[in-house]
């Protein structure tokens, strides 16, 4: 029965890096883009701005951004190319394990004579070891057994100083074997592999080199291939051949516009290509690992990569495979040509790599260049879809393939967020979207004030009707009955102390203050000058003017709110435009008085008491009307501009307009006329920058919303 109050249970464990954390919400996203859209006005651009430099969310989330990630893999791509050296690393690796190999078989020759012969039993030991090969066979005497034909004598009827003496001659026709090997690599493997060791060991790690190097040569295209050649049975490579001609057979009908039957050949040789789901997958690995090798290969010096080839000839040992694999390699060329795979890279390192390790190596190296184009190629097209999100992860780590995958989703999430609409080609802010930056906006501003101290700012104006506070005081009649129930209570019980029933007097009442918002409608004229934008301050104006818009649509929605923007000429802008303004729409010219024109046409259309223009600027005017010359004349400083800026301010003062001026610049000739301005229309000035403009903005307009009512 109390299974309804359990439904939502949580379970918490020891973080071990599985867990998934959830990605950045479209808020975060929002806000990271809204400063770059605000500046520019271009939400392309912005967007594209922000998915190269990546976001930061306000709970410590990060997607990084392509720029970062790419950083990354060039990194990582130079710790490869710093660490190995593949110009010799691969040969110089074979030549050293071959030299290992030799000198183990010289270390157990010497055993062998090592071994005191003075017991009878210990005698024996070599006579046995000089009439036999290791594996228990007769020796032949051939000079790679180094036998001497035993000269007609039985092991049986020598003695031991004669057994020695042969030992000791077969021990130095090995030891002139050995010495006598090829210098090349291929010609030394050949050589062993008509040698018949004396080291058992010695003789297993031949084996073991011989079978890792046919596996890996044949793994260059069958990555399931999990033997040698020379393990394999005569059935294993009849089945062999048999799916080299089947792959040939495919491949060839693929070049020739046929669709090849891919199903019937993996249930028939599916064992060869593990994880490889179509005939594209197969021929992308296949050409991934034949790059690979060809890497190798095209890093090599011409003798070394002379002697690779042909240790890989070798290697091959059926000449009817290796014909086959010829054609294969052709027909692979023929439909994935390796012109655009990489293959030389500046190897600047020390270390050696055995084949299979360079073979990986040298394939993820090709790897992340073809990562490195499509992230180039996505920055270029504006298109992350093309990236492979699983070689991201592979090759960098999940960081960067959560981030790659978060910014992928980052359209989707605005979208289905309804702060973006696409409109044609073009992605668009809704109207939700305009708000949500605007309230960054404002939210950006007031955490600044909480920073500074915003108790600093406090209205003392108190009055009836209007927006409840937290302050208290005695009822007194006429006041509005908003009861504080706590403060009443508690004076009854100060006066008489604790029990029950209460007394309530008539002085225990307390209420609570109102502050009486009055409706007002404002005008915000925005100079729009070039010079708003060489002095810097053209985004801080617009960041302004936006927060305005939103804390009026939001807190004040009975005020009116008009945008004027003035250069050259001034003109109305709505909300919708506000958020569009760029550097690109600033004029030459400071035309207040077409802008205070205008702006008092646009206040005559209310019938209100309160009405204000608040005017931000970072110069006096110089434009005014000249009607002989037919229109708007600019010059700077212009005695004409001020006197028809001053016409239309006592203009306003007469239709009851206050104006408030926000200077950003604060020069002798602009100070002396915003006195001018003030004197007639009584209104303030406030000398401010582009830090703190918001501030004292917001804050005045605030301020003078509250009105005391006696």
């Amino acid at each position: 029965m109390f299974q309804r109050f359990h439904k939502n249970r949580y379970g918490y464990s020891r973080w071990d890096g599985t867990q998934r954390i959830e990605g950045l919400d479209a808020d975060d996203i929002l806000k990271a883009l809204s400063d770059d859209y605000m500046e520019n006005g271009n939400l392309q651009q912005a967007i594209r701005r922000l998915m190269q430099g990546g976001i930061r969310g306000e709970d410590g989330q990060q997607a990084m951004g392509l720029r970062e990630i790419m950083d990354r893999l060039r990194r990582a791509r130079s710790e490869q190319l710093n660490r190995y050296n593949m110009a010799s690393g691969v040969m110089d690796d074979l030549r050293e394990k071959l030299e290992q190999i030799k000198q183990m078989e010289r270390d157990g020759i010497q055993s062998r004579l090592d071994e005191q012969p003075g017991s009878q039993e210990q005698s024996k030991q070599p006579s046995e070891g000089a009439d036999q090969t290791p594996s228990g066979q007769q020796s032949q005497g051939s000079p790679a057994e180094g036998g001497e034909g035993q000269q007609g004598a039985s092991g049986d009827d020598l003695s031991p100083e004669q057994k020695h003496k042969m030992l000791e001659m077969i021990a130095g026709r090995k030891r002139e074997y050995l010495d006598g090997l090829p210098q090349d690599i291929p010609g030394q493997i050949k050589s062993l592999s008509d040698y018949d060791f004396m080291d058992d060991q010695a003789r297993e790690k031949f084996k073991e080199l011989m079978d890792g190097l046919q596996q890996q040569m044949m793994q260059q295209y069958f990555q399931g291939m999990q033997q040698s050649l020379q393990n394999m049975t005569q059935e294993d490579i009849t089945n062999l051949r048999e799916m080299i001609r089947d792959l040939n057979k495919m491949l060839q009908e693929r070049q020739q516009g046929i669709e090849p039957d891919f199903d019937s050949f993996m249930q028939k040789h599916g064992h060869y290509f593990p994880g490889v789901n179509s005939l594209d997958d197969l021929i992308e690995q296949m050409r991934m690992q034949q790059a690979a090798m060809q890497g190798i290969l095209d890093n090599l010096s011409p003798e070394q990569r002379q002697e690779l080839q042909e240790l890989m000839d070798q290697l091959m040992g059926d000449d009817r495979i290796r014909v086959d694999m010829l054609e294969l390699a052709q027909n692979l060329e023929a439909v994935a040509p390796m012109e655009q795979a990489r293959t030389r890279f500046p190897f600047r390192g020390n270390e050696t790599l055995p084949l299979n390790e360079a073979m990986r190596m040298m394939g993820r190296l090709q790897q992340m260049e073809g990562l490195q184009d499509e992230l180039q190629e996505a920055r270029r097209l504006d298109d992350l879809g093309a990236i492979d999100s699983e070689k991201v992860r592979e090759l960098l780590g999940t960081d960067e393939y959560q981030s790659i995958e978060q910014l992928k989703e980052l359209m989707n999430v605005l979208q289905e967020a309804g702060y973006i609409e696409k409109k044609g080609n073009r992605w668009e802010l809704t109207a939700r979207g305009i708000r949500k930056i605007g309230q960054k906006a404002l939210q950006d501003i007031f955490n600044k004030l909480k920073r500074d101290g915003f108790g600093r700012h406090a209205s003392p104006f108190r009055g009836v009707g209007g927006e409840r506070i937290d302050e208290s005081k005695t009822y007194q009649f006429g006041d509005p009955f908003l009861l504080d129930l706590q403060k009443t209570l508690m004076n009854s019980i100060h006066r008489d102390g604790v029990g029950t029933p209460l007394g309530l007097k008539k002085d225990d009442f307390e209420v609570y203050r109102t502050e009486f918002m009055t409706q007002s409608s404002t005008v915000l004229m925005i100079d729009m000058s070039l010079s708003m934008v060489y002095n810097g301050c053209q985004q801080a104006a617009k960041k302004v003017a936006v927060a305005l818009e939103s804390l009026i649509r939001s807190q004040f929605p009975r005020d009116n709110l008009y945008i004027v923007g003035f250069s050259f000429v001034a003109r109305e802008y709505k909300s919708n435009e506000l958020i569009e303004l760029s550097r690109y729409d600033n004029d030459r010219g400071t035309n207040m008085a077409h802008g205070l024109m205008l702006a008092r046409q646009l206040l005559a259309k209310q019938r209100g008491t309160n009405k204000q223009i608040i005017m931000i600027t970072d110069g006096g005017p110089t434009v005014w009307y000249e009607e002989r010359y037919g229109g708007w004349q600019f010059a700077f400083p212009s005695p004409y501009a001020e006197q028809q800026t001053l016409l239309e301010v006592k203009r306003c003062t007469r239709d009851g307009i206050t104006i408030n001026t926000f200077m950003l610049y604060d020069d002798d000739w602009m100070v002396a006329f915003v006195n001018q301005m003030a004197e007639i229309n009584r209104g303030r000035t406030f000398y401010a920058d582009r830090d703190n403009l918001g501030e004292y903005l917001l804050v005045d307009y605030l301020n003078s919303k509250k009105k005391l009512i006696s």
